[in-house]
């Protein structure tokens, strides 16, 4: 069996190490183009890249893959299967024909639901107790095809996106190597997606991480944990962008005006609250704008000023 892996971020990299250590051949990967990044914005591989590299296995980074020539590079190469994991491109038509068992691919969610750019993001924002991994087989839509195979995991209270991804990545490569074998030996049935039940999820930007103290204050922890590390949540406070890194729901504190900072004693770990909409939301973890990040009880030592002060002005 000879596979093509096409796959971008650090959330890729564990299906493609488990394909590269199986019977099966990966005779290419396929990444992004490399991206300005950093200070210096010199361009940076992507993780699924330098992991490639790594191996000795052959990197293509076509900025299209829409491109006549690339769809015929492809097809030379003739695959038997190609693994799709967060690549980033939609495939078109012309390259989703080419390999005798199709296009496989990982998507993060539990589909149809939360089907889009952000579907770990959005199982956090909404609260949902259990997410997990879905092996589609592509067709020309946005996860429109048909599911193969899925797989539950619960939702942590303390996870943020950065840790279900991780857990979500890993258990994705491990339902596409049992997922892939069976159906190679035709053992699956194709399942339609109900499209009843979609839930969509669109692109998350910047201005989604400013922290509206009007909510409540378990809607705002999901949003630190939902946004955490990217686009981070964030508020102002003497002109300054002020960080909320690690935060907790406390919804049966006393009632506090939204957005005043108050002085909190039932845990050391969680000495200072921002009022909200309903409750108060527990600061674990603050960056003021130019500083470190800091536990709070270390940011009051330096700023013993920001009790009873206001945030987001």
């Amino acid at each position: 069996m000879r596979i093509a892996f096409m796959g971008t971020p650090q959330f890729s990299v564990p299906t493609l190490e488990r394909l590269n250590s199986s019977e099966y051949e990966v005779m290419a990967v396929y990444a992004q183009p490399d991206r300005p990044s950093g200070r210096g914005k010199t361009a940076s591989s992507t993780p699924v890249k330098r992991i490639a590299e790594k191996h000795g296995l052959s990197v293509f980074q076509p900025t299209s893959l829409r491109d006549e020539a690339e769809i015929e590079r492809l097809a030379a190469l003739s695959p038997d299967a190609i693994v799709v994991v967060a690549y980033g491109q939609i495939l078109p038509q012309e390259i989703l024909e080419i390999p005798k068992f199709g296009c496989l691919n990982i998507h993060p969610s539990l589909l149809p639901k939360y089907r889009g750019a952000a579907p770990v993001t959005a199982a956090i924002l909404a609260g949902d107790e259990e997410t997990g991994v879905s092996v589609m087989l592509m067709d020309s839509g946005m996860d429109t095809g048909p599911v193969l195979s899925r797989q539950k995991i619960l939702i942590e209270p303390h996870d943020t996106t950065e840790s279900l991804e991780e857990k979500l990545a890993n258990v994705g490569a491990d339902l596409l190597m049992k997922t892939l074998p069976e159906w190679i030996e035709q053992k699956l049935v194709p399942e339609r997606q109900d499209n009843s039940k979609v839930i969509y999820t669109g692109q998350i930007s910047k201005k989604d991480g400013e922290m509206n103290w009007l909510f409540s204050a378990v809607e705002l922890e999901r949003r630190v944990r939902a946004f955490y590390p990217w686009p981070g949540c964030f508020t102002y406070w003497q002109g300054k962008v002020l960080k909320i890194l690690d935060a907790v729901a406390l919804p049966g504190a006393n009632l506090v005006e939204p957005g005043v900072v108050v002085a909190l004693s039932q845990d050391p770990e969680i000495p200072v609250g921002i009022g909200t909409g309903d409750g108060v939301l527990g600061i674990c973890r603050i960056q003021i704008e130019g500083k470190k990040p800091n536990l709070s009880r270390d940011f009051l030592r330096g700023q013993r000023d920001f009790i009873g002060e206001r945030v987001g002005q």
